[in-house]
């Protein structure tokens, strides 16, 4: 693995995922409780071996930045291992990226310094387990100038959203779409397509020929996806599929877009049930973070008796620093530092570090971003009709999400 280079993109805008990329890049939003999304990218990158790996960021980059700092700054260069960020130098001209190709070339002075024989291009928002360096061999044993990742997923899921291919009996793509309004089923399962899950191995001296190329015309997109792979495919050029292979040690294969807000409050979710569908206690994989210094958590309060205080958790992840006192806490995703006052009642909801909810609040099935304080008394998913007379953010799903450092106290006025 030694001569592999990694490039991650995340410079995505997550324009989806507002409000809570509204201060921070995609990959940069918590997940899980102590995770941030890119973690698991990452942390499949150095499970699997690899080493030299750079981040190409774009918008919003300062809390990313802080938490890579943080939690990710344990290679050496010194010895030819790194975690790096690469913001946008505009090198070659004076845009910003235009396409998933395009960020990667624009870096190309800097890939062309660390002399890789393969390139792995990864997305650092996607929720998954997986061995890179399986697939590499792959790509090696086959002598492909490309390999891309895939995995069979529902007709519906896939349509506007996935890159979505077809393959022969030798794993080898014949046609490639980027995001079909209607996607081509697999054969005999009418009801799935083999979606690309925007990870590719190229070898490097190809790469470079293709972008090189593809930055010479003007009418193209400059995207992986919409471009390089569908042309080298038209080329007839050795270009072969990887079958998904999860290490997350379950019966179904976990990968998860959280590119929508209901997408992510239901990847969290997922974490909350008795056997969650994400493995994070599988010391074989392990999901590696930035731990902050916290205390651990802390449950106060067992009162009996009507009217008395009971701090308590049920079927939820407490992270480090929570203090639960007197209130009550079920389903639920509570992020360092939060704490839950006397009387409270949080279900269904996910809470971002330093969020305190008053005495005698409720909260139901919403997403509440980093240091808001609920005060006292306030509701919040209980009365959906008075939600939206203070113009809460709602998902599809019926969701409630509460912006960073909002400022609810405002609200009493009117209650």
């Amino acid at each position: 693995m030694k001569k592999v280079l990694v490039m991650i993109l995340a410079g995505g805008k997550g324009s989806r995922l507002d409000p809570l990329t509204r201060d921070r890049a995609k990959p940069a939003v918590p997940f899980g409780g102590i995770y941030r999304i890119v973690d698991f990218t990452l942390s499949n990158c150095i499970n699997s071996g690899l080493r030299r790996i750079y981040l190409l960021t774009q918008y919003k980059t300062a809390s990313l930045d802080r938490h890579l700092a943080m939690g990710w700054r344990f290679l050496s260069r010194e010895v030819g291992e790194f975690v790096e960020v690469l913001a946008p130098q505009q090198r070659i001209d004076e845009h910003w990226y235009k396409g998933t190709a395009d960020a990667i070339y624009q870096n190309i002075y800097s890939i062309e310094k660390e002399d890789p024989t393969y390139v792995l291009i990864l997305a650092g928002d996607h929720i998954y387990k997986m061995n890179y360096a399986k697939m590499i061999e792959s790509h090696i044993e086959r002598d492909a100038d490309v390999t891309v990742a895939c995995i069979p997923t529902p007709v519906p899921v896939a349509r506007g959203n996935f890159g979505v291919m077809d393959i022969d009996d030798q794993q080898r793509i014949t046609g490639f779409e980027e995001k079909p309004a209607d996607p081509k089923s697999m054969p005999g399962d009418p009801d799935r397509c083999l979606a690309s899950m925007g990870i590719y191995v190229f070898t490097a001296s190809v790469m470079y020929d293709q972008l090189f190329r593809d930055a010479g015309r003007p009418t193209s997109g400059h995207d992986f996806g919409k471009n390089i792979i569908p042309d080298m495919i038209a080329e007839c050029r050795p270009v072969f599929a990887y079958p998904f292979v999860d290490e997350n040690r379950k019966d179904a294969l976990y990968w998860r877009d959280v590119g929508t807000l209901d997408a992510y409050y239901q990847a969290n979710m997922d974490l909350v049930a008795v056997d969650p569908l994400l493995n994070l206690y599988d010391q074989e994989w392990p999901i590696r973070t930035y731990q902050p210094p916290y205390p651990p958590p802390k449950f106060v309060f067992a009162e009996e008796g009507s009217g008395s205080r009971r701090g308590t958790a049920l079927d939820s992840t407490v992270s480090q620093g929570c203090i639960i006192s007197g209130g009550r806490v079920q389903r639920s995703i509570l992020s360092p530092g939060v704490r839950i006052n006397s009387f409270a009642d949080v279900e269904d909801s996910i809470l971002f570090e330093g969020v305190e909810v008053g005495r005698h609040a409720k909260i139901r099935k919403a997403i509440i971003d980093k240091d808001v304080k609920i005060p006292t008394n306030f509701q919040i998913g209980i009365d959906l009709d008075w939600d939206r007379s203070r113009q809460f953010q709602f998902t599809e799903g019926g969701v409630v999400v509460i912006a960073k450092d909002e400022t609810l106290e405002r609200f009493l006025a009117t209650a």
